[in-house]
This record gives C-alpha cells, structure tokens and sequence, in this order.
C-alpha cells in the first residue's frame, strides 16, 4: 500500500512542477521572473527525481534497503539542485521587486550556497552508506537553513512593502517546507514514520510554484 500509494504521489509531484515549470519557461513571452521562476520549478522537479525515482522503484520491487547507494546518489544531486532553486529563488525575488545593489545580501546568499554544497562534497557525508552520520546531515543544513530564512525575509518584508497579493505567501511556503523538513533531517533515521513529513513538505514547494504560475497567468490576462 505505501509503495503504490507513495509512487502515485511522487509520480503526480515531478509531472506537475516540470510540466508547469516548462509552460512557464515558454509562456513567460520575455518577463525574466516568470521564465527564472520557470527554470527553478524544471530544477526543482528534475533534481528530485534523481532521489524519488529510484526510491519509487526501490519500494515497488524488493526494498529501500537493497537500493542504498542509488538512493544516496539520488539525495545527494537533491542536496545539490535544492540548493540552486533557492539561487534561483532569490533572482526572482530581485527581479519581481527590481532591487538594484544589496551586494552584501548577494554575497551572503552565495556563501550559504557554497558552504551547503562544499560541505555536500565531503565524504564524511557518507551518502552511499546505510549508516550515514546525523551530524553530517546537520552541518550541511545549517548553511541551507540560513540561505533559505535570508529568503523568507526578502520575500515577507518586499510582498509587505509593496503591498503584493500574488506573493504574499511565499515566504510561508518556503517557511512550511523547512518546518517539515528539519524533523525529518534530525529524526527520521530513528522514528521512521517521521519521513513521512516529506509528502507535506513536498505540497509546500508545489504551493512555491503554483504561486508564480498563477501571477504569470494574472498577468497574461
């Protein structure tokens, strides 16, 4: 039942944000935010693939634990793409709100995303291994955790200044989908049923891009 009910979900979650992530990249008729916000839905669909594939096979013949390496491989590209869809993120943020300089802010953003993916390339992080190591886990989302509350601050205090309604909750998505994924990162290897906060955490970043796609088609009209 999990694995038909699970790869069912994970099946609709790819096809929906690669496929409005490919509308919005053709559709954005030269508006730079929506094509940006098109290729960060297209990441963020092909990047989880890498890992929800592979775990969708896995529990749809003979089990998790007789994929570790292919699933470790597929977490670690995660880890890698989620990273750049908050890059990718925050030029929407520029964009949509025409910020000009705020280097300092610029040079934070990218330092929080070369920490996260330096620390990913450590082997330390052992991703192939059943066992990898919690402590691992945490110190490479630390950098991420604060490359994404550096967003959540961006996208409030701007929607809130210029009074916009098609964004005003993005900074709530993004606020729920770390929300659901920390427990995750911190107990999910010991109380398993916790993992399944991934599903709700997964409907957050539906929401983040459901949001642009809705304001592009607002806008067309």
């Amino acid at each position: 039942m999990q694995a038909f009910g699970e790869t069912l979900f994970d099946v609709v979650y790819l096809v929906l944000v690669i496929t409005v992530g490919i509308k919005m990249i053709r559709q954005s008729k030269g508006d730079r935010q929506y094509r940006l916000f098109g290729i960060m839905a297209v990441t963020l669909g092909c990047g989880d693939a890498f890992h929800l594939v592979p775990r969708a096979y896995a529990l749809c013949t003979t089990g998790l634990e007789n994929y570790t390496a292919a699933l470790g491989i597929g977490k670690f590209i995660t880890s890698i793409t989620m990273t750049v869809f908050y890059i990718l993120l925050y030029y929407v943020w520029r964009t949509r709100y025409k910020i000009e300089g705020k280097k300092e802010i610029t040079i934070a953003v990218y330092l929080m995303a070369a920490l996260r993916i330096i620390l990913c390339l450590f082997p330390q992080n052992a991703w192939t291994s059943a066992d990898a190591p919690l402590s691992w886990g945490i110190y490479r989302n630390i950098p991420f955790a604060i490359l994404g509350l550096i967003v959540i601050v961006l996208f409030y205090r701007s929607a809130k200044e210029h009074k916009d309604r098609d964004f005003r909750w993005m900074w709530l998505t993004i606020v729920l989908s770390f929300g659901f994924y920390i427990p995750v990162v911190l107990w999910a290897d010991t109380v398993p049923a916790v993992g399944m906060l991934m599903i709700p955490k997964t409907c957050a970043y539906v929401w983040t891009v459901m949001i642009g796609y809705h304001a592009m088609r607002k806008t067309a009209r």
